[in-house]
């Protein structure tokens, strides 16, 4: 991570080293907090702009509530403080981490009175799977780890504590000398990977986790969808096995960190011909685009800092 001047913190621009919490803080010991990843990115006419800015901090405020926490400071405020961050530290692109979680106070698990806090950080961050697999493509795995269960803890909120079976998961296929975890949910079925939805393409139809599933509810997912269907390409959302994925002629992963990343091989199996397909690299063409600023009817996605 790349250290930058200054970190937004409870309604105040403080010190990269000064944005420090007490050790008892409560999200740190029993992990109730909500979080959001957004990307900036520097647009071909030299502009800076933020990706979905709106749709995370809503996304962000959405999590709070299911979670019940209330966020103390109104959406237009974080929204303002979100391009303050890149000017403040003269970033044209990076990484945004918006987190809203529980100080000090009382301990143990209740713990109502204790103030909710709000912290903004942004750094400049390349691609999340690398440069090479955005290019050519990864080595995935089937974790051993399940999603979590749809009524076990809130899937639909992007809080810290879900993160835990994503971190497990992650490292179980790292260690084995792949780069994403795929993570089945309490059924069997396919939900998404560690940080990432998943798309497969099949004989031209694009068939992604429905929205009803384990799973978070992806704005760089949506976006996609959104592309794929100007583009007149057919968009399924339907329960998927392990085993249609090894059939897939494509599959790739969308996030913000992520961006848009092939998928060339699966538990040791090829996944098609073993490069990015034309669905894929069609996507990809349009989101890197539209990201700067070069695809017109995408450019009401872009906040300009």
């Amino acid at each position: 991570m790349q250290k930058v001047s200054k970190i937004w913190l409870d309604g105040k621009m403080v010190g990269w080293d000064e944005a420090n919490v007490h050790i008892l803080t409560h999200t740190l010991h029993y992990g109730l907090g909500v979080f959001e990843g957004i990307r900036a990115y520097q647009c071909s006419d030299g502009s800076s702009a933020i990706f979905r800015l709106k749709e995370h901090i809503d996304r962000l405020y959405n999590s709070a509530h299911i979670l019940q926490m209330k966020i103390p400071f109104e959406k237009e405020v974080i929204i303002k403080a979100c391009k303050e961050i890149f000017k403040v530290n003269k970033l044209a692109h990076g990484y945004l981490r918006p987190l809203a979680f529980i100080g000090d106070g009382e301990m143990g698990i209740y713990a109502a009175s204790n103030p909710i806090r709000v912290a903004l950080a942004a750094w400049a961050w390349g691609s999340y799977l690398g440069d090479e697999g955005v290019k050519n493509g990864i080595r995935a795995k089937i974790s051993s780890f399940t999603r979590h269960h749809v009524n076990s803890i809130m899937n639909k909120a992007k809080s810290v504590a879900v993160y835990t079976n994503s971190v497990l998961a992650k490292r179980e296929v790292l260690k084995a000398g792949y780069e994403e975890a795929i993570l089945l949910d309490s059924e069997g079925y396919v939900a998404e990977a560690s940080g990432e939805n998943i798309f497969v393409v099949k004989n031209g139809i694009v068939k992604t986790t429905p929205s009803g599933a384990s799973i978070l509810d992806g704005i760089t997912a949506n976006s996609i969808v959104t592309i794929l269907k100007d583009k007149k390409v057919e968009v399924v959302f339907q329960k998927m096995t392990r085993d249609e994925l090894y059939l897939a002629d494509e599959i790739f992963l969308t996030g913000t960190a992520a961006e848009v990343t092939p998928v060339r091989e699966l538990d040791d199996r090829t996944i098609g011909t073993g490069k990015p397909g034309p669905i894929t690299q069609e996507i990809q063409k349009t989101f890197f685009g539209l990201v700067k600023g070069d695809v017109k009817e995408y450019r009401h996605w872009l906040e300009t800092i």
